[in-house]
């Protein structure tokens, strides 16, 4: 065989594979197009909330939810939390690796890091692509559906100065006369009957009942979990959690009469409701429709707080003086409640935690970020207007 001949087969085995990685090369970059592809789907549905209720949250969304929360719901612990605690183990142990000299060198002789820099950026790109996806269509899009007053028939306007002062009484009474009825420890402040199971059968319970009233709220088999690592939770004052496993976390160590309206709050958005507003008061109404005297309480004290926070920024002096309609125990509860947050407000996964959490709301469709929790009053004033003939 001739020398030219050997090197023209050699050019010639040498052509399918350049082609193959060629091929390989744009392949790579498929998941980085679920970014735009998403934001896509971001786009539609702001511009469609209709077809939005149609086609996703009365239509893919609950029969997603159903599917991946009965799984997740099949164990007793958090799945989402046990994921992060495996990505954050796996985060360990690569740094210690790379830290110990004879693992460096085995590890980054590799050929999974020895790699060009656009790799890493086409990895990145796809990572953000598929995590931006699974958010988008697992549960984002029902940040872009139809209010819950489309479906309550509520109107919200703006309320005069007299109307919550009226909507803070009849709060205020309600948790004075529930107080009595829950227990509370050698502190005089409110303890939970019955374990974390118990409690959240009877949350569960509540936002079934409510189902029945609005059918937009499919009733759901998904199981609250208990946050294994709730001490982290409070430190980024984080009372509960829902994310596209579908399942509604909670921080245990949170004070114990705002664990029942929390645990309806994550039930809420693991129907569909993003919003926090409207989690909020769906939360509310969930608990009043529970005949168990500790989750109507949480769910009166839910409210009476976000009108309390409304109320001093338009009127401290007036909240001043409707305060002390409070009854004693109403007023530990909520001093207890003060002193178990304050202690963490400094702190800097804390602020880190508020600020994430601010840009998350801002970027999905709530305008006001962190204030968005507290536009809760207007529902609850809109539900009093309502209820009392006063549109």
């Amino acid at each position: 065989m001739k020398l030219g001949e050997t090197l023209q087969r050699t050019q010639e085995k040498q052509r399918p594979r350049r082609g193959k990685r060629a091929a390989g090369g744009l392949r790579g970059w498929a998941l980085a197009l679920l970014l735009p592809l998403s934001g896509a789907a971001v786009a539609v549905a702001r511009a469609n909330p209709q077809l939005v209720e149609r086609l996703y949250s009365q239509g893919l969304y609950p029969v997603l939810a159903r599917a991946i929360g009965g799984l997740t719901s099949l164990v007793p612990f958090s799945v989402w939390e046990g994921l992060l605690v495996l990505l954050a183990a796996g985060g360990v142990a690569l740094l210690v690796c790379l830290a110990v000299s004879p693992w460096r060198r085995r590890l980054l002789s590799r050929k999974f890091f020895r790699v060009k820099p656009l790799a890493w950026v086409r990895r990145g790109c796809g990572l953000a692509g598929v995590a931006a996806f699974l958010f988008v269509f697992l549960c984002g899009l029902n940040y872009y559906r139809l209010p819950f007053t489309a479906f309550s028939g509520l109107t919200v306007r703006e309320s005069s100065l007299q109307e919550l002062a009226a909507l803070y009484l009849e709060l205020a009474e309600e948790a004075n006369s529930l107080r009595p009825l829950v227990a509370e420890d050698a502190q005089g402040v409110m303890v939970l009957e019955g374990a974390f199971p118990q409690v959240a059968g009877q949350a569960r319970q509540a936002i079934s009942v409510l189902s029945e009233r609005y059918a937009v709220l499919p009733d759901l088999p998904l199981n609250p979990k208990p946050v294994a690592n709730s001490w982290l939770m409070s430190r980024a004052q984080l009372t509960g959690q829902f994310t596209f496993t579908y399942e509604a976390n909670i921080n245990i160590l949170a004070p114990d009469y705002t664990i029942p309206a929390t645990i309806c709050h994550e039930l809420a958005h693991t129907r569909g409701f993003m919003r926090e507003d409207e989690a909020n008061f769906i939360a509310y109404l969930a608990c009043l429709e529970s005949q168990v005297p500790q989750v109507r309480y949480s769910g009166t004290m839910l409210a009476l707080v976000h009108v309390d926070n409304r109320l001093y920024t338009a009127d401290p002096q007036l909240l001043s003086q409707l305060s002390q309609t409070l009854s004693p125990g109403v007023r530990r509860d909520f001093a207890d409640n003060n002193a178990y947050w304050a202690q963490f407000e400094d702190q800097v996964i804390a602020q880190v935690s508020e600020t994430v959490n601010d840009v998350y709301l801002k970027a999905n469709n709530q305008q006001d970020g962190t204030q968005s929790y507290g536009r809760m009053v207007d529902l609850l004033l809109a539900d009093f207007r309502q209820r009392h003939g006063l549109e």
